[in-house]
C-alpha cells in the first residue's frame, strides 16, 4: 500500500497503481522458476567448504551430486502459503528450481564429501587427498 506521507495518493486495486505493476508480477514469476542462490568457498588445509544460502529449503529439497571434478547442488524452494484479502504490489522472494554447480580441484577426494543443512545454509565439505610424495629417481648420465 503506498503510504499517505509520500503525498501520492492511497489507490484500490484495479486502477493505475495495479496496472503499472502487473507487468512486473508476471517477470517476477518467471525469474522465480529458477534461482541460483549466493554461496562462499574456501578451503583449509584439510578441506574445502562450500556454504550456500538456502533459507526456507528443507534437506529433502536439496540434492547434491558428483560428477568427475563438478559438484552439482540442485533443488526446489516451494511456495504453498496461500493467504485471500491481501493485493501484493511486489514481492521479493524467490521461489522455484536453483542449481549451482562447482569445478573440484584435482586434490580434492571425491569419495569423501559432507553435506549438512542447518538454519538455512547448506555447508558442503569436501576433503582433500593427501599430497603425493615425489620420488626422486637418479638419471644416469651417458657418454654421447
Amino acid at each position: 500500500m503506498v503510504e499517505e506521507s509520500h503525498a501520492v495518493p492511497s489507490r484500490h486495486e484495479g486502477d493505475w497503481w495495479t496496472q503499472l505493476y502487473d507487468p512486473l508480477r508476471v517477470f517476477g514469476s518467471k525469474i522465480a522458476d529458477f534461482f541460483s542462490p549466493t554461496a562462499d568457498a574456501a578451503a583449509t588445509d584439510d578441506y574445502y567448504e562450500i556454504s550456500m544460502e538456502l533459507p526456507g529449503v528443507t534437506e529433502e529439497e536439496i540434492h547434491v551430486e558428483v560428477h568427475d571434478y563438478v559438484l552439482k547442488v540442485t533443488g526446489e524452494k516451494k511456495h504453498e502459503h496461500t493467504e485471500t484479502g491481501k493485493t501484493y504490489y511486489f514481492s521479493e522472494r524467490v521461489y522455484g528450481a536453483f542449481a549451482r554447480s562447482f569445478r573440484l580441484p584435482e586434490d580434492a577426494d571425491r569419495e569423501k564429501i559432507f553435506a549438512a543443512h542447518k538454519d538455512g545454509i547448506l555447508t558442503i565439505k569436501v576433503a582433500k587427498l593427501e599430497p603425493k610424495k615425489q620420488k626422486t629417481r637418479k638419471i644416469e648420465v651417458s657418454k654421447g
